[in-house]
């Protein structure tokens, strides 16, 4: 049975700083879950309403009810087990890939949370974000990896610093740029991309080498852009078509 106590600190975990605060993180779902157990990721303890479905001898798995896990749970519709995981305490160092995503202010955590899941299928091991970037423990963040954020290192950094210094070719995404379709795509890259409603900041721009744009074949002019994850979506697809 859940305590008062653990209750509260566990719905608190929505928050960035009570995260940091506890140090912890929420992971939903026996299939994301069992994610962990192959990952660098430490549980501390998992809370489910069936047990015998998450037999893991190195973790602790307490019985509770349906309704107990509805109130831990950031889901409309709660899944099986609630995994309470610590954070990461240091954040790994950034070395260049050969191919990386780097997000300048994305501020949506679906649109994280899928970038993450994009980068995990095309093969791609680091994201780089700026600092003001949604938080990589955000629960919404965590859902919509579907467990791919085991796989891709997700680092923060001063992005000014970092683009000045790389060794790979720095591509923006641009409505003006070069036409995606028809672009040579560098050995070693950044896709930078940029914030939902501002794009990339002038600081950011600033260190660009390349642009590119996803061409607009509809006759309609309604469509102002596309949403920064579907964009993503598409440009991986060329780059990795070459």
């Amino acid at each position: 049975m859940l305590t008062a106590h653990t209750i509260k600190i566990l719905q608190s975990l929505d928050k960035k700083k009570f995260r940091q605060k506890y140090n912890l993180f929420l992971v939903e779902g026996n299939k994301t879950i069992r994610e962990l157990f192959n990952s660098n990721f430490k549980i501390k303890e998992i809370f489910s309403t069936d047990p015998q479905k998450l037999d893991h001898s190195n973790v602790p798995v307490t019985h509770i009810s349906e309704n107990e896990l509805k109130k831990i749970s950031f889901l409309m519709n709660p899944k099986d087990s609630v995994a309470v995981c610590w954070l990461n305490e240091e954040q790994e160092e950034i070395v260049d890939k050969k191919i990386q995503l780097v997000l300048d202010g994305i501020q949506d955590p679906g649109n994280l949370g899928t970038i993450i899941r994009l980068a995990d299928w095309f093969g791609i091991e680091q994201i780089v974000c700026s600092e003001d970037t949604v938080d990589f423990y955000n629960p919404k963040v965590i859902q919509a990896t579907m467990g791919s954020f085991t796989r891709v290192n997700v680092v923060y950094t001063n992005l000014t610093e970092y683009l000045s210094n790389t060794k790979n070719v720095n591509v923006g995404t641009d409505m003006e740029g070069e036409n995606i379709y028809s672009f040579e795509r560098p050995e070693n890259l950044n896709l930078i991309l940029g914030n939902e409603g501002n794009g990339m900041r002038p600081e950011t721009e600033k260190w660009v080498q390349k642009n590119i744009t996803i061409p607009r074949f509809g006759k309609s002019q309604s469509t102002e852009s596309l949403n920064v994850s579907m964009a993503a979506g598409i440009i991986l697809g060329q780059l990795f078509s070459k």
